[in-house]
């Protein structure tokens, strides 16, 4: 029952409000999710079990209902917790397409300067487009840009400016869909349309299928690239208590100078 509200909302709600009316309906539904199976790092809340979601197939356990935080946003968050200083030391941080796990819990830090960013977001701080960020060189400490680069025109132009911004001795976490079974990234001008989209790229609105050069690509712009098979450290019993993903290569991208 839950799916089809949610399927029903994609095809008639703008894609950028579908996860106010998400979290709407989720948080209500919260509540008869209630055990002891799983527990959501980012909210402290636990479950007897968590939704389902995925597009083309359907991942068990991978939604929690009261964050709307996924397999992703929960390995990412143990990451900033066990691996940075992101919780503890001053930071001024620029989160380009905020996630909506994230975005009140990153608030009440008071470490941090926290800005969101997005072309279309509407809970976005400010309006902007990765591929040209209104921001002086070397503004922020961390830069989080999560499965945005599929969906913009130049990627690499957009890398470089994720680069630019990012101070001296800073960070980013920059995820996208990537498919490991592809040496290269698939950039076709010839796949045009939703269809074709969805067929080579698995999904209506992207404009790439990331390989295994995705690390490459970042380093020609200057990155360094870290490729954190983080998950894989932690112990077999978190893994399946915060529902992590399995095969999730975390993506750290620092600058050096």
């Amino acid at each position: 029952m839950v799916k089809r509200i949610i399927s029903l909302a994609s095809r008639f709600i703008p894609r950028h409000y579908q996860q106010i009316v998400a979290a709407f309906i989720l948080r209500s539904l919260a509540i008869f999710y209630r055990g002891n199976a799983f527990e959501d790092p980012i909210s402290g809340r636990r479950y007897r079990k968590l939704l389902p979601y995925g597009r083309l197939q359907s991942r068990a356990n991978a939604l929690a209902p009261h964050s709307l935080s996924l397999e992703r946003h929960r390995l990412i968050w143990l990451y900033l917790k066990t691996r940075t200083d992101f919780f503890t030391n001053p930071k001024r941080v620029l989160h380009v397409a905020p996630e909506f796990c994230f975005i009140k819990p990153f608030k009440k830090l008071v470490n941090i300067n926290y800005l969101t960013a997005d072309l279309i977001s509407p809970w976005a701080d400010i309006k902007m487009d990765v591929q040209n960020i209104p921001f002086h060189d070397s503004s922020f400490d961390v830069v989080i840009c999560n499965h945005v680069l599929e969906h913009v025109d130049d990627d690499r132009k957009a890398m470089g400016e994720l680069l630019r911004v990012m101070k001296p001795g800073g960070f980013g976490i920059f995820q996208v869909p990537l498919d490991y079974s592809i040496d290269v990234t698939l950039e076709d001008k010839s796949i045009n349309t939703p269809e074709l989209r969805e067929k080579h790229y698995k999904q209506r609105d992207h404009l790439r299928l990331y390989g295994k050069d995705y690390a490459k690509r970042l380093r020609e712009v200057g990155f360094d690239v870290t490729e954190d098979d983080y998950v894989s450290s932690l112990p077999t019993e978190l893994v399946q208590r915060y529902a992590l993903p399995k095969n999730e290569i975390l993506y750290i991208c620092r600058k050096n100078n």
